[in-house]
C-alpha cells in the first residue's frame, strides 16, 4: 500500500466520524428530534428512521435531500450534476427541475454525507421547526460523563510523530467549543497547531483546500484529504488535484474513486509513523 502520508507535505483531516468512530450519539440525537415533532409524526419518524438505519429507505447516506420539493436525489460527486430523484415513499421522479448542478447548503440542499444527516432530514420532511437545537444538545451530551468515546489505540502518538514531520491540520464542521471538549475526550489536544472549526463542508471545502494549499506554498498533489464523508472531503480533494484516503465503513459505492480506501483511521497509523 502506497503511503500517502509520505508522499504529501499537509495532510487536512476531518475529525467526527474520522478520529473517533462511535455512532450510538445518533440514535441520541433521533430521540431529541422525535420529541420536536407533534404527537401524530412521532412514530412516521421513528419508523422511517429505523428503515434508513437498516438501509430500507430511499434516504441513504451519499444522497442529497432537496427540503424545498421534499425530493431525494442521486448526485454525481464530482460534478454535483442529479442523475436520479425520488419521492419521500422511493417512487421514482422525473430529473427535469435539475439541469444545473446542486449547490449543497444546510438548508434546502442537504447532502446527507454521514450519520448525523438521516436523523435531521427525517425530521424536516415531517415538520422539525429547529433540528440545530437537538444537534447542539446531543452535542453537550457527548462532552458528558454520559457518553464516553472509543479512543483509537496509537492515534495520539502516530500523529503527534506526524506533526513532527508534515504540516496537519483540522478541518471540521463542528465548532471550536465542541472541537475542544472532543479533542480533550480523545487525548488529541495539543495535536493539531492548525484547526478551523464551522468549516461549512461541503459548501465551503475547496475554499478552504486552496487556502491551505495556498498558506504554505504548495501544489495540489502535495495536499492529502483524510476523512469519512465522500462529498465534504473526498470528491473536492480529487476535483483539485489532491490525494486522498476515505474512510469508509459502510463498504459504501463510488465507482469512479480510485483513491485509498480504509475501513478505520486505525489502519493509517503504521503509514503515519513511518513517515520520515
Amino acid at each position: 500500500m502506497e503511503n500517502l502520508f509520505q508522499l504529501s507535505e499537509c495532510i487536512i483531516f476531518d475529525l467526527d466520524g474520522t478520529l473517533y468512530e462511535d455512532t450510538h450519539h445518533f440514535q441520541h440525537y433521533a430521540n431529541l428530534l422525535k420529541k420536536g415533532l407533534v404527537k401524530k409524526d412521532q412514530l412516521k419518524f421513528q419508523e422511517d428512521y429505523a428503515k434508513m438505519v437498516a438501509g430500507d429507505h430511499i434516504v441513504k447516506i451519499g444522497r442529497v435531500y432537496d427540503y424545498v420539493n421534499d425530493t431525494i436525489l442521486e448526485v454525481d460527486s464530482y460534478t454535483l450534476k442529479v442523475t436520479r430523484a425520488w419521492d419521500w415513499n422511493g417512487n421514482e421522479t422525473s430529473t427535469v427541475d435539475y439541469t444545473e448542478p446542486i449547490q449543497p447548503n444546510f438548508d434546502t440542499m442537504i447532502a446527507i454525507g454521514d450519520g448525523w444527516w438521516p436523523p435531521n432530514v427525517c425530521a424536516r420532511h415531517y415538520g422539525h421547526s429547529d433540528p440545530q437545537y437537538a444537534y447542539n444538545e446531543t452535542k453537550v451530551f457527548m462532552a458528558s460523563e454520559h457518553f464516553k468515546l472509543s479512543k483509537i489505540t496509537h492515534l495520539r502518538e502516530a500523529l503527534l510523530h506526524l506533526k513532527n514531520k508534515r504540516q496537519i491540520v483540522l478541518l471540521t464542521n463542528s465548532d471550536s467549543e465542541d472541537v475542544k471538549r472532543l479533542l480533550s475526550l480523545l487525548n488529541l489536544q495539543g495535536v493539531f497547531a492548525e484547526i478551523v472549526t464551522s468549516a461549512r463542508k461541503p459548501e465551503l471545502t475547496t475554499e478552504h483546500f486552496k487556502n491551505l494549499i495556498d498558506k504554505f506554498n504548495l501544489k495540489p498533489k502535495e495536499a492529502l484529504s483524510v476523512g469519512d464523508n465522500f462529498l465534504n472531503e473526498i470528491a473536492p480533494a480529487e476535483m483539485l488535484g489532491m490525494k486522498s484516503i476515505f474512510i469508509d465503513s459502510q463498504n459504501m459505492d463510488y465507482p469512479q474513486y480510485n483513491g485509498l480506501k480504509v475501513n478505520s483511521i486505525s489502519e493509517t497509523i503504521e503509514m503515519m509513523m513511518s513517515v520520515e
